[in-house]
């Protein structure tokens, strides 16, 4: 095992290149600096060039100096995510599906700027990893799309989302050919988005199957992007619409029946939130339109 005690006295070293200083630094004696690092050097190999002048790094000194400064950054990793009773700082974990992460991250860089304390960790996933994700403590906080019946997790209403018809600014859309005539840009859930609400919406359609394909993305961010130059029409989850850059280029045919999704915010039932969490949620509530603020 490497003692810490070697690894300071190594990067002492690395850093002053110097014997006498990194001693003086330590409060150590020369005699000891040159122990610590022969213990090194027995387990590790050479990892020092002692020039005339200056100390020049092995291979397996550079090595060791990243092994350093990784075990550092994981020990900030550590006191971050235990430093739950701060409410300015330590990490906050979350994952969320993409529509929703586009409209709450803006607001986390907000609240972390607020609080520079704070790391915001935030993934985006499907529903399914989202919930495997908070129950193996990979994140605190998660939303998803379906209401998971896992005991071990505590569920809450987080927000309300609709489905919409997203075509270019100045098309015309009264009726099913207007669609077809369009085409569709497809993303990975634009089949059954566009089912559920198309369906609804132009009964007895032949189906979205059969509308002529005019693009494909998997990135959420982008699926506008082909819409708003006039290459087709999307179906997508309102607050990702929200998100577009361009809003100018494109429109949302309104229409009825509306099809609202419910999204979930869940976290270990075990344990109270960290006081971080429990804030971001407060932020959240201030400047999100939910159900948790009404």
């Amino acid at each position: 095992m490497l003692q810490p005690k070697w690894l300071r006295t190594f990067e002492a070293l690395v850093e002053l290149g110097n014997f006498t200083r990194a001693a003086e630094r330590l409060d150590l004696t020369q005699a000891a600096v040159s122990q610590h690092i022969k213990h090194l050097e027995s387990r590790l190999g050479p990892l020092l060039l002692r020039q005339s002048r200056k100390l020049e790094l092995t291979p397996a000194g550079h090595a060791l100096l990243d092994y350093r400064r990784e075990m550092q950054a994981a020990e900030q990793r550590l006191e971050q995510r235990l430093a739950g009773d701060d409410a300015s700082r330590g990490e906050l974990s979350l994952i969320t599906p993409g529509s929703i992460g586009l409209a709450i991250y803006p607001h986390l860089l907000a609240l972390q700027r607020q609080a520079p304390g704070l790391s915001i960790r935030h993934r985006f996933a499907p529903t399914a990893e989202v919930i495997d994700a908070v129950l193996e403590n990979r994140a605190e906080l998660g939303l998803a799309s379906q209401r998971p019946e896992d005991p071990r997790l505590a569920v809450s209403l987080f927000a309300r989302e609709a489905l919409e018809l997203v075509v270019p600014a100045e098309a015309d859309v009264e009726g099913w050919e207007d669609l077809a005539r369009i085409g569709f840009i497809d993303h990975p859930d634009g089949h059954h988005m566009a089912t559920r609400l198309l369906s609804r919406r132009f009964p007895g359609n032949p189906g979205v199957r059969h509308l002529p394909c005019r693009g494909f993305t998997n990135q959420i961010g982008l699926i506008l992007a082909p819409v708003a130059q006039g290459l087709g029409f999307s179906v997508l989850p309102r607050f990702a619409r929200e998100a577009f850059a361009a809003p100018e280029a494109i429109r949302v045919v309104e229409g009825s029946p509306e099809v609202v999704d419910d999204l979930w915010l869940l976290h270990r039932a075990e344990w109270p939130l960290s006081a971080r969490a429990e804030r971001a949620l407060e932020w959240l509530d201030a400047r999100v339109v939910n159900p948790r603020s009404t």
